[in-house]
């Protein structure tokens, strides 16, 4: 076992300060706070401190809307030579807060939690055990890109990333707080996550005291800017790719690191915790530890963000409480969306299927599938009630690629992937279920609706199909899909079971939907 020492704030002291001080008078001069008047819901009420003294170790924040009496405490930290303290408000109404440091100095303010801006809907949460809604209850369907190590890239490239993710092809993308040393991934950032140990000559000697300001501020960019174009944010706590000695910190580092994302991150809606990415490849991290890190964020972070962990090649134990979600790379090179069923039966949680490999034409088994490869592997897991995230790996275009470096997108998934997006945004209720309506079909139904049902047949091509398990007395709207040339033939309304005639090729899928009396 590694021995720890906890770095936990000790704020309960600052709640007791900050009570005091709520009956007395307000501080005469001192540091400053600057802090905004209104914030709308769910957005990010951030109080940034000056002037606290050098030596300041701890500050935190209580608050409470005005007429709910239920206070709430708030780490903050410290960014450069300002502190700052970040909420995310769930509720509208007037907020009344109260900074402390060190419990020997507070001040008092309030604010007003508006209605929230346009597309802004909260953080998401599971949804029926194998789904997901935003806060405010509207669905999300997860169709995601991986991009581990984009924003240690050139500014340039960071800027592409982000005008390629602004066409609406995904809505998550899962990224790497620390920067990546593997294959296709040899230079040196341009920043890194600590400082330097003062007067140290030794290369890569890091206080992991001192969080890299500038470091921070380029991923707190992202996050915000991504928030905007209502793209999750999958962060990557941990991953054995490195040389600069980020995945063997010692415990206290460790903790030291999560309470400071915690602190930092948790304000933001659009994130998710991902404790790693191949959690069994770091060898000197026990499940002792990967349990250890997950209490500690869910003691750091109020709003309960999602959390989960990637494998390499063992599962992590996803029955474990404090995972919301699987998060699975494929275990086999040729089945794995084809499994999704059975590992939400197994698990009895969402699954989504994180790394299914990736289209591209590198030498390497994991990043050479074909577009329509994955795509169907997309729709696989789609009919199975599961979710998949996509990835690129071409080489050739100055050895930038999507999967690590972000850029530009040369494959022909994303579009398909889009489109697919858009049907999921169609299911009524809350996601899809895997379900057999004839005996050698695959199929979904909506969870909430029997009566929406969406066929796929992959790499096989029907030229027609009869249906003889719907309902004799019902009518029903059907549409045969093309899902990989993103078109929908409508075929009208259909009576009870009914013969239909299909294109014989490959991708197709059709939607049929019994029509409701009003």
């Amino acid at each position: 076992m590694i021995s720890r020492r906890r770095l936990a704030f000790p704020l309960f002291g600052l709640f007791f300060a900050a009570q005091a001080f709520a009956q007395g008078d307000a501080a005469a001069a001192g540091p400053k706070v600057e802090a905004p008047a209104s914030v709308p819901q769910y957005g990010m009420f951030e109080a940034k401190i000056s002037g606290l003294p050098a030596g300041t170790q701890n500050v935190g924040m209580i608050f409470n809307r005005q007429d709910a009496g239920t206070a709430k405490l708030i780490e903050g930290f410290r960014d450069g030579d300002i502190w700052r303290v970040r909420i995310m408000p769930m509720n509208r109404g007037k907020h009344e807060y109260t900074i402390s440091a060190d419990g020997n100095w507070s001040c008092r303010g309030n604010f007003e939690v508006t209605a929230p801006a346009p597309g802004m809907h909260g953080p998401v949460r599971v949804k029926n055990k194998y789904h997901f809604a935003h806060a405010d209850g509207t669905p999300f369907y997860p169709v995601g890109t991986t991009c581990y190590a984009w924003l240690n890239q050139p500014e340039s490239v960071r800027k592409q990333t982000v005008e390629t993710l602004s066409k609406g092809y995904f809505n998550k993308i899962r990224f790497c707080i620390f920067p990546k040393h593997y294959v296709f991934n040899e230079k040196e950032p341009d920043l890194y996550p600590f400082l330097l140990k003062e007067g140290s000559e030794k290369e890569y000697d890091w206080d992991y005291t001192k969080p890299n300001p500038a470091y921070f501020a380029r991923i707190d960019e992202a996050v915000e800017t991504l928030g905007k174009l209502g793209i999750e944010c999958d962060l990557i706590l941990f991953h054995p790719y490195d040389k600069w000695g980020f995945s063997r910190m010692p415990a206290e580092a460790n903790d030291f690191y999560l309470t400071y994302m915690a602190a930092r991150y948790s304000a933001y809606a659009n994130i998710w915790w991902s404790f790693a990415n191949e959690y069994d490849i770091l060898k000197d991290k026990t499940v002792d530890d990967w349990e250890h890190y997950a209490a500690l964020i869910q003691e750091k972070d109020p709003y309960d963000h999602l959390r989960s962990i990637h494998n390499c090649v063992p599962f992590y134990d996803y029955t474990k409480p404090w995972i919301t979600h699987c998060s699975i790379q494929r275990q086999d090179f040729y089945v794995c969306a084809e499994l999704t069923d059975q590992y939400r039966r197994k698990y009895d949680k969402a699954v989504v299927l994180d790394e299914i490999q990736y289209e591209g034409d590198i030498p390497y088994m994991w990043g050479n599938i074909a577009g329509p490869e994955l795509v169907r592997r997309f729709w696989e897991a789609t009919v199975r009630g599961g979710y998949a995230t996509h990835g690129e790996t071409y080489v050739g275009h100055d050895g930038v690629l999507w999967w690590s470096h972000g850029g530009k997108l040369w494959g022909d998934s994303a579009p398909r992937l889009k489109f697919l997006k858009e049907i999921l945004y169609q299911t009524p209720g809350f996601g899809l279920r895997h379900t057999n309506q004839e005996w050698d079909d695959d199929a979904a139904c909506a969870e909430d609706d029997p009566d929406y049902l969406l066929f796929y047949f992959g790499r096989n091509q029907p030229k027609y199909r009869d249906f003889n398990r719907l309902d004799p007395n019902a009518s029903y709207h059907v549409e045969v899909i093309d899902t990989w040339n993103m078109t929908i033939d409508d075929r009208g309304i259909m009576k009870g079971r009914f013969h239909l005639e299909l294109p014989g090729k490959e991708f197709t899928a059709i939607r049929v939907v019994k029509v409701k009396d009003k």
